[in-house]
């Protein structure tokens, strides 16, 4: 088996989707098809189901991608660990933000880790919208800064390091947008996007909820896996999305209004782990994390007001 049909599966298998599997691996669809057709011609059977409509696995792909992801992460892991051994680094450590915020905090204290822990290299990678504890699984992620709740058995972390306030991305033409201010009960006017994915259902009753405080249903738009996607879709009026704060200055874009909530609840983000897996490189993460996050909560405080810690 050739290491880009390797890899050419088990993105497919990931995304299911030729576009996007093409667009990671940087090829063209059409390459994409001729390696799953390669694969499929020396296995003698099919590994995926194709329609116009949707790209899934077959029984024998499921099997094979079960069987493949664990030696494949382990050559991955163990190519990194010589080429961090050949840059004179002792451990290398993953680590996953869930959105531009928490990117910034990840990004500062990779920076001060440099200094503080010269052998511990850091490599940083966005947490997928519509799975976001599926990589810190699999041991893809050692720790990610991610929206909270988390109630997962199998995950811990540590409190929350940061909150900021949340708002409505609407689209512009929406009465709702002239508003200078929203609340939870107003959701009743406008069906919400929904994400796609295996998001826990109180992850989703938190962030999109079906229901207003007064027990008012609350429409569902489309659902999708990514905020690119999402805001597509509310500039084309089909839905609105309850959105972290700074999602007003890292996503604006003409056809969308972002409008203050008045009484929702803030988004708070904290670290997560996998139990029994908080090695001495997380937990050297987390106390710079921390560090790092009270001075930039401080800063953010003093220019917009909206961070809380």
């Amino acid at each position: 088996m050739e290491r880009d049909e390797l890899e050419c599966f088990l993105l497919l298998a990931e995304e299911l989707h030729f576009g996007r599997t093409a667009e990671r691996m940087r090829l063209s669809r059409a390459r994409v098809s001729q390696l799953v057709q390669r694969l499929e011609r020396r296995v003698g059977a099919p590994l995926f189901i194709r329609s116009s409509r949707r790209v899934g696995l077959t029984a024998l792909g499921r099997q094979l991608r079960a069987d493949l992801e664990p030696h494949h992460r382990a050559i991955d892991a163990a190519l990194e660990r010589a080429a961090a051994t050949a840059r004179g680094i002792d451990s290398v450590l993953h680590v996953g933000f869930a959105n531009p915020l928490t990117g910034e905090i990840v990004m500062k204290a990779t920076e001060a880790l440099r200094v503080s822990h010269p052998g511990l290299a850091v490599e940083v990678c966005e947490v997928p919208l519509g799975d976001p504890y599926g990589q810190l699984r699999k041991g893809e992620f050692d720790v990610q800064l991610t929206e909270f709740p988390v109630r997962e058995d199998d995950l811990g972390g540590g409190s929350v390091l940061l909150s900021e306030d949340r708002v409505l991305a609407l689209p512009a033409s929406h009465p709702l947008a002239a508003r200078p201010s929203v609340t939870r009960e107003d959701l009743a006017d406008v069906p919400l996007l929904t994400i796609a994915g295996p998001v826990p259902d109180y992850w989703l009753d938190h962030h999109v909820p079906s229901r207003t405080p007064s027990g008012r249903p609350i429409g569902r738009g489309p659902a999708v896996t990514n905020m690119q996607e999402a805001l597509m879709l509310v500039a084309a009026g089909r839905g609105a999305l309850p959105a972290p704060a700074h999602t007003a200055t890292y996503f604006a874009r003409p056809g969308i209004t972002y409008v203050p909530f008045a009484d929702a609840e803030p988004t708070g983000y904290g670290l997560v782990w996998r139990l029994g897996h908080e090695t001495g490189a997380v937990a050297a993460f987390a106390r710079t994390a921390r560090e790092v996050t009270a001075q930039e909560v401080t800063a953010r405080e003093v220019t917009e007001g909206q961070l809380i810690a």
